[in-house]
């Protein structure tokens, strides 16, 4: 055969429906709707057909399981996936499987400020309304690494003037959906059976992650609504 006839074969794509299922083994709760949610969000950017039809290279796919597994296994929220994602080492951080059970690291009120990019102030007004929720060792406040997000992000609503006393919204939504599945996995979580209390904690995991991607889609309905009027 000649150099001319050895042609590279064209890349494989797949539509939304053939990922699904290549996907629904280790990711049994993926659906076509959570993809194109993620689509919505900006995560993910298939191809399009004429007919308007999505079509996934194997790099869309490998992108999706990134994804899916930073949702699964460190928990993360969409925006912060998004500029995890972007960043350089976004191969690296994908590997990490921290899980709820993990511990994190603590900070005091100068390095949350630092790294969150918040005045001292906001960090107390933010404590004031649940926002922010340390705990005190030994008369210092000790910060849990996740609230820097949470600090961060509550630092960029106010700038759209909306302040930590409308935030305390979405701290008390918080409370109650963990409130509702904590009622589901108490008695495994309080287990001493070690084996028990990790099948909990996979449960906790595995229901957050469906209630948090059944918040986002009810969110993002009720704004598609509001723009249409």
């Amino acid at each position: 055969m000649s150099a001319s006839a050895k042609t590279a074969a064209p890349p494989r794509l797949l539509t939304i429906g053939a990922v699904c299922r290549r996907l629904q083994e280790e990711f049994p709760d993926v659906s076509i709707s959570k993809i194109r949610y993620l689509e919505d969000q900006g995560l993910l950017a298939p191809r399009r057909t004429q007919g308007g039809y999505r079509l996934f290279s194997e790099e869309d796919v490998e992108r999706l399981e990134t994804i899916l597994r930073l949702q699964r296994d460190e928990f993360l929220p969409l925006r912060v996936i998004r500029e995890e994602l972007s960043s350089p080492g976004a191969a690296k951080t994908a590997k990490r499987r921290r899980g709820l059970s993990a511990a994190e690291a603590e900070l005091d009120l100068g390095e949350l400020c630092e790294r969150a990019g918040v005045t001292p102030a906001l960090a107390k007004e933010l404590e004031e309304y649940g926002l922010l929720s340390p705990r005190t060792d030994n008369g210092t406040k000790l910060y849990a690494e996740g609230d820097v997000d949470v600090a961060a992000t509550c630092s960029r609503l106010e700038r759209y003037g909306v302040s930590a006393r409308h935030l305390r919204t979405f701290r008390n939504a918080a409370d109650r959906e963990a409130g509702l599945l904590e009622q589901i996995v108490a008695p495994a979580l309080r287990s001493r059976n070690p084996e028990r209390r990790q099948a909990g904690l996979d449960e906790l995991q595995s229901l957050a992650e469906l209630a948090q991607e059944l918040s986002q889609l009810l969110f993002w309905r009720d704004l598609k609504q509001l723009a249409d009027r």
